[in-house]
């Protein structure tokens, strides 16, 4: 601001503005001004840029990048894939979604979502499948079921439960996904007045002494991670899950419980299918049926498989028609591997 305030906009009483993105105000932000030296500003944040490079960063997670110039960020993204075309742009933009899909299509490889909005059966399979349509082409989105500033009433109030099925759904519905450190804590004390963390690490310094969640501690087996690491393991384990348009939904009799399966064929010709039962509830423990649609998982109506549930262990014979139960009382979630008989 010293060797550059044309850089910055100023106040009528020549103090510096401080950033805001309705409602929200950063007043420990000060944005830049494009319109007075665009020139400038485009080299000078380049060269910042480089500098993170040269430090081996390859990823860029873009906070608010739809407060600043399209152009900008077109052209800031064409320039440095002409020598790193490996470099991976993240937009945080929790916006129109007129927006969104201008960012994704002006360079933006990945993009924050609205799934921690989407709670409802109706709405995720709604929203999921916009994704993985024509905007597949473009978009790729990253689930994060709460952020440092996202703690959504359903979090707050849900559970253990609620953190469980969000992180399962978020780590299989599509093949990006995030989670906000802490997340295995549960930390769901949110700031009054505000959908965040209490005393998150805009605030003060966290040290959640992961130790004592440790084997031995204080507070072993008070934590997800166990449950976390399983989750990226069947995701590493398999193919199916590390695409997006290769989803169907499947009828579930009840409206609170959620089904759909995810299916591939690998370069060796090895099928990959993982079918997903959540329910969506975390408040209570629900039984109902799931009616499967044999031939999108590659058999004829009349087979049965074994389904082999990669959380539990268990495995069951299924076929088209199957019922489950699921809850705070078992598990929100069945994470199924097809395997033939």
């Amino acid at each position: 601001m010293t060797s550059h305030p044309e850089w910055f906009t100023t106040r009528a009483d020549g103090s510096i503005a401080y950033a805001e993105n309705p409602p929200k105000k950063y007043q420990d932000i000060y944005p830049v001004n494009f319109d007075n030296d665009p020139a400038g500003i485009y080299a000078e944040v380049r060269r910042v840029i480089q500098v993170w490079i040269d430090h081996g960063v390859t990823l860029f997670r873009v906070d608010n990048p739809h407060t600043k110039p399209v152009e900008f960020w077109q052209w800031l993204i064409q320039d440095v894939a002409t020598e790193r075309p490996d470099i991976i742009w993240l937009a945080e933009a929790f916006t129109k979604p007129a927006m969104m899909h201008t960012l994704g299509k002006i360079g933006f490889q990945q993009s924050y979502t609205y799934y921690a909005w989407r709670n409802q059966k109706w709405e995720l399979e709604e929203y999921v499948s916009e994704l993985a349509g024509d905007a597949a082409a473009y978009m790729r989105p990253s689930f994060w079921p709460t952020t440092h500033d996202i703690l959504t009433p359903y979090m707050q109030y849900g559970g253990p439960t609620a953190w469980k099925l969000r992180a399962a759904v978020a780590a299989t519905i599509v093949p990006t996904y995030g989670i906000y450190t802490g997340y295995e804590l549960v930390e769901h004390v949110a700031r009054p007045g505000a959908e965040e963390q209490i005393d998150n690490e805009k605030y003060e310094f966290k040290d959640r002494r992961w130790m004592d969640y440790e084997p031995g501690g204080p507070k072993e087996g008070q934590s997800l991670h166990g449950y976390l690491k399983r989750l990226n393991e069947i995701r590493r384990d398999h193919p199916a899950l590390h695409w997006l348009r290769n989803i169907t939904f499947h009828h579930v009799d009840d409206e609170n419980v959620m089904c759909y399966s995810k299916a591939v064929k690998t370069g060796e010709g090895r099928e990959d299918v993982v079918i997903v039962v959540a329910n969506l509830d975390p408040h209570a423990t629900r039984e109902t049926w799931v009616h499967l649609d044999l031939p999108a998982l590659g058999l004829e109506w009349h087979e049965g498989f074994v389904a082999h549930d990669l959380i539990t262990g268990d495995s069951w014979h299924w076929g088209a028609h199957n019922f489950v139960r699921l809850g705070k009382d078992t598990e929100p979630v069945h994470i199924i591997e097809l395997r033939r008989f």
